[in-house]
């Protein structure tokens, strides 16, 4: 698979903040962030669901927005071996990609407005540029040695 210019950019971008302030955690990353707000946003919006979508739309656009976020800090726990820390990136891909499906049906039932599925499908697509970067070149974010988790936290 071919990288693009933006996949690159991510992976600049994510490459200077792990090398200027040391991420300690998932939470540092700017593809957990949008994911996060992605989740809230969904949360808020889909109060107004209706009551007979409880369990079937409503509580599906809050599972896999919010899984995204809870598989990034699995794949974060699991970054001594890429194979499990990839795997972990792809799982929250492809939750990310259901979020984005669950918004066009929100769309489609007249749940959500057209500004805010334009909003909202733009941070998964965001995401989904940030995760498939890291997914290409996941290097970075590994850790290089069992030292490297010895050393005291700055």
């Amino acid at each position: 698979m071919v990288v693009s210019v933006r996949q690159k950019s991510a992976i600049r971008n994510q490459k200077s903040a792990s090398e200027n302030m040391k991420l300690q955690s998932a939470k540092d990353l700017t593809v957990y962030v949008k994911a996060y707000t992605l989740a809230m946003r969904v949360f808020e919006i889909s109060k107004r669901f209706p009551p007979e979508e409880r369990f079937a739309l409503t509580s599906q656009i809050r599972r896999s927005s919010r899984s995204v976020c809870m598989n990034l800090r699995e794949a974060w726990s699991k970054r001594r071996y890429e194979a499990h820390f990839v795997s972990k990136l792809t799982d929250c891909d492809g939750e990310n990609s259901e979020s984005n499906t669950s918004l066009d049906f929100a769309k489609s039932c007249a749940y959500i407005s057209d500004a805010e599925h334009s909003e909202l499908v733009g941070l998964t697509i965001e995401t989904g540029k940030m995760l498939g970067a890291i997914i290409q070149n996941p290097a970075p974010f590994l850790l290089t040695s069992d030292l490297e988790l010895l050393r005291p936290r700055t």
